[in-house]
């Protein structure tokens, strides 16, 4: 596709000018980068590995930290290059790239987690139907939706801004390519770019926030019906994890997107690190400790796997 931009490159502000500062914060975000990486690994391997966790829910949860994985890659490991090299530069092709990689995650995960409450209401509310309903075509055909509405929108948003001219200035007051940012410095007429933008943004947000929240209403009542105590805390259980992780990401994203326009560019940047990296090191982390099937997936796979290849 043509490059409409008169601009070959662009630069990265980040965060800090401060070079000693730099390093603290490139050592900060490699350890909480690795974490995450290694965490969502984890998670990935032995939903794949341990025949007790191929259901619907760890299908799906495989599937978060993959998503994780590409939010975090496609964003950190330039912001730590650029703090370790106090340089600052993106060519144009670069900064579409990681636009892309990052909004087919974002936009993947708004989808996904919706998913996941409509799993988590079916086998609560109709236990009985569950496994008839989530079955094995069922949940798969569900994932292809979800990575092909973020793929498609994220296709268009990447492909639409190579069309467009940018005539400088070129200086983006973030740390990474965000499509809202770089859609700020273009010269040319983006009035089609920002209905798309507002119209994703509604769609997956209001949308997707709604029917969370319907989800667990009924959830809500499911559970209260369970007579039992020790019913009542399993069912809970199941969805702690995941409401825990839908008010993290949800939470953060809606102070970012409707907090008051006046406020400091530098509050951006703050909270895009904690989408970056933040939530991607905790999901991992919060699914793992709170959840006694992975916590002993996690021993199976070191004991059976990983240590007897180690005393090899």
């Amino acid at each position: 596709m043509h490059n409409g931009s008169s601009i070959s490159e662009f630069i990265l502000l980040g965060l800090s000018n401060n070079p000693e500062l730099g390093i603290v914060m490139f050592l900060v975000f490699l350890t909480m980068y690795l974490i995450a990486i290694a965490g969502n690994l984890l998670i990935i391997i032995i939903t794949n590995v341990d025949p007790a966790l191929h259901t619907p829910m760890y299908f799906f949860l495989g599937n978060l930290s993959f998503l994780d994985i590409i939010c975090t890659t496609s964003a950190v490991p330039k912001m730590l290059f650029n703090l370790f090299t106090q340089q600052k530069r993106i060519s144009f092709n670069g900064c579409i790239v990681q636009m892309f990689f990052f909004t087919v995650g974002m936009d993947t995960e708004f989808l996904l987690l919706t998913f996941m409450s409509l799993d988590r209401y079916l086998a609560i509310c109709n236990p009985l139907r569950y496994k008839t309903i989530m079955s094995k075509k069922a949940y798969f055909s569900m994932s292809v939706v979800v990575w092909a509405f973020g793929f498609s929108s994220s296709s268009f948003h990447s492909s639409s801004t190579l069309w467009l001219s940018f005539c400088g200035p070129k200086e983006i007051n973030h740390f990474f390519c965000e499509v809202p940012q770089v859609l700020a410095l273009s010269c040319s007429d983006i009035s089609l770019n920002k209905y798309v933008l507002i119209a994703t943004d509604l769609i997956l947000g209001l949308i997707c926030i709604t029917l969370i929240f319907i989800s667990y209403i009924f959830i809500m009542f499911a559970i209260l019906n369970i007579r039992s105590t020790e019913g009542k805390k399993k069912a809970f259980s199941t969805c702690a994890s995941h409401i825990t992780v839908v008010l993290l990401f949800y939470g953060t994203l809606i102070f970012a997107y409707f907090k008051p326009s006046d406020e400091s560019s530098n509050m951006d940047k703050e909270i895009a690190v904690f989408y970056t990296i933040v939530i991607p090191m905790l999901n991992p982390i919060l699914y793992s400790l709170r959840n006694k099937d992975v916590k002993l997936s996690i021993q199976k796979v070191i004991l059976r796997k990983i240590l007897p290849i180690a005393k090899f």
